[in-house]
């Protein structure tokens, strides 16, 4: 029995007693203990494939501020590396891939790993966090989304052009359908995996679906969000497992994005978010939205700009403040101050009491 639904009750659009507040990258590098568990294990892959201190980290935010929900500690490229494309961290320059995949032969060998083999340790954490969580709040389970996946397994880690896959997408678009197929059954099966391991919400990544021209986002990005959407078994009524679709530059495709059959929509701050509500017209929850740089104002900045998120959504929603579940547009960095959280979370609870 959960003793904070909050989050769940709002992705149901019913009412609460506060709007919810999760923040993306809320079990991060801006943590002192975070820091030190990090020292402690050697790298950030040690610590995200081995359950007991995936577990630790994704419960220490918890333990600082009272967030309505934990995320799993993980990293969106698991699915890639468990491929085989072999997932390494270079200093200064974030995660990359021995083995990208740039041609018809390498995409051909891809399969959707084995979920409690491959991706054993994943599914471990989870159940580990639901013991130690105990019902104090729900937990988000999460992937990459195809796009976004295949953005990395091609570019073979971050880019700032993605002339690869642009390349690919305009050369072979039926290559990069094949790839974005297979990827697609894999977060399907992962997502499941996720949730019958104990994920009580899940979250989709479009991380750079927001570099696609509009043409390519409905082409290559948004049919296979749909498809998640679609294929993804999530159970009924109160025993529902949400699901939240979030994109960086997303603000122009809510509407499809609602049309889905998401749960939610996620937005970054790009978007105005009472627009987001009024255009998705009640058809689901949503997510957001407030700057994450707000985050290096003062208390009293914090404040005021956590009211105009929450104020903006009522004014969206017909005054009501119902199905809205705060959050940043985008990840927190490093650089944060873990005070400056503290004053968010309280002026969100505080500022959206009913």
């Amino acid at each position: 029995m959960l003793k904070n639904d909050r989050l769940l009750r709002a992705l149901r659009r019913e009412p609460v007693d506060r709007t919810p507040v999760w923040l993306m990258r809320q079990a991060g590098r801006y943590l002192p203990e975070y820091r030190a568990t990090r020292a402690r294990a050697g790298s950030f892959l040690a610590m995200a494939k081995n359950p007991e201190i995936a577990c630790e980290v994704t419960l220490q935010p918890l333990q600082r501020f009272p967030l309505d929900a934990a995320i799993l500690f993980s990293d969106i490229l698991t699915i890639p590396d468990a491929m085989g494309l072999e997932l390494y961290f270079a200093e200064g320059e974030g995660p990359r891939f021995r083995h990208p995949v740039r041609d018809a032969e390498a995409i051909g060998r891809l399969a959707v790993p084995d979920m409690e083999t491959e991706l054993g340790y994943v599914m471990e954490a989870i159940r580990l966090i639901r013991r130690e969580l105990d019902g104090r709040v729900p937990l988000i389970g999460f992937s990459g989304s195809p796009w976004t996946l295949a953005c990395y397994m091609i570019e073979g880690g971050g880019s700032k052009d993605y002339a690869r896959i642009k390349a690919l997408a305009l050369n072979d678009p039926a290559l990069l359908h094949q790839l974005l197929g297979v990827v697609t059954d894999a977060v399907v099966a992962y997502l499941s995996a996720q949730r019958a391991a104990g994920a009580q919400a899940l979250q989709v990544f479009d991380t750079w679906g927001g570099v696609l021209s509009p043409a390519m986002y409905r082409e290559f990005s948004l049919p296979y969000l749909a498809r998640i959407a679609r294929e993804l078994k999530r159970g009924e009524g109160a025993e529902r497992t949400p699901m939240i679709l979030f994109g960086k530059g997303n603000g122009a495709h809510v509407e499809a994005l609602a049309a889905t059959g998401t749960d939610a929509v996620g937005v970054d701050w790009t978007i105005d978010i009472g627009e987001a509500v009024q255009r998705t017209g009640g058809q689901v929850a949503i997510q957001g939205n407030l700057d994450p740089a707000v985050l290096y104002g003062s208390p009293e900045a914090i404040r005021r700009e956590a009211g105009q998120v929450l104020d903006r959504y009522a004014q969206g929603n017909g005054g009501s403040r119902e199905g809205h579940v705060f959050n940043l547009g985008h990840g927190m960095s490093p650089d944060m101050d873990p005070e400056r959280v503290a004053a968010l979370v309280e002026a969100v609870h505080a500022l959206s009491a009913r």
